[in-house]
């Protein structure tokens, strides 16, 4: 029960057996071994994961937390005291996926963002130059609000787990009951409003605020993939300014002559 108890909370607080190891001061090597039962935790270590998790010894010890009646477990970060449950997808190695997250399953992903199942049925990928330095997920955004950063472009995000570490102007897809799911440069107004204020990169979008209860996730954008690429800046000023460099190209050639 131990066994798959452990492996089930690591997964769904979105930790690597690493992760979990550093956070429990032990050996990732341990942590593969209890998952797989080769080795049996201390009492201390026992103690420290269920203080980890916010769960008592006993259900830990006895109860089935990967079952339907087990407890949902998460990271409690800058949300109110909200709890968050991130489901996560593994490879044949225990390496974190990117699940992708296409525009059409947006809505649906409101209701099963916390859903392994749910999660489990995404289209999913990996990146290597991301590294294994947190929790990835990839949402393909809709809209022009973000200009030049086109309509259908796919928005590779890493978790954020304590939002009030976010800083002032990072770009962030942003999940909400409220919102969907939106791609925004986020202003931090956390300590004093309880709110995220979410601004576009296209000036014809106002700016809005957020509350933090009306948010569910939030991963910072680390890298996009686009089969449309930006449109070049050919506004009257580019154009003066190309036509002025091409004239004293000419007068130079000129004056070789």
């Amino acid at each position: 029960m131990v066994t798959s108890n452990i492996r089930h909370l690591r997964k769904n607080a979105g930790y690597t057996q690493a992760q979990l190891a550093e956070k429990l001061e032990i050996k990732r090597s341990l942590v593969g071994a209890y998952e797989e039962g080769r080795a049996e935790p201390k009492l201390s270590t026992l103690v420290n994961i269920a203080k980890l998790f916010n769960i008592s010894l006993d259900e830990l010890i006895t109860a089935d937390l990967s079952s339907s009646t087990g407890k949902s477990v998460g990271s409690a970060g800058a949300t109110g005291g909200k709890l968050r449950v991130l489901a996560i997808t593994v490879d044949e190695d225990q390496k974190e996926n990117i699940e992708l997250v296409p525009h059409k399953a947006s809505a649906g992903y409101l209701n099963g963002y916390a859903d392994p199942e749910f999660i489990e049925e995404l289209p999913r990928f990996r990146l290597p130059m991301l590294g294994n330095s947190g929790t990835f997920r990839a949402f393909e955004i809709s809209g022009d609000s973000m200009l030049p950063i086109a309509s259908g472009t796919v928005i590779v995000g890493r978790y954020i787990e304590d939002w009030s570490s976010i800083k002032d102007g990072t770009p962030c897809i942003i999940v909400s009951q409220k919102e969907g799911v939106v791609f925004k440069r986020v202003y931090n107004k956390i300590q004093e409003a309880s709110s995220l204020r979410l601004h576009s990169d296209n000036p014809v979008y106002a700016p809005y605020e957020l509350h933090v209860e009306d948010i569910l996730e939030i991963w910072e954008a680390k890298s996009y993939i686009s089969s449309t690429f930006p449109i070049a800046d050919l506004s009257l000023d580019k154009l003066s300014s190309i036509v002025l460099d091409l004239q004293k190209e000419v007068q130079k050639l000129k004056k070789v002559d």
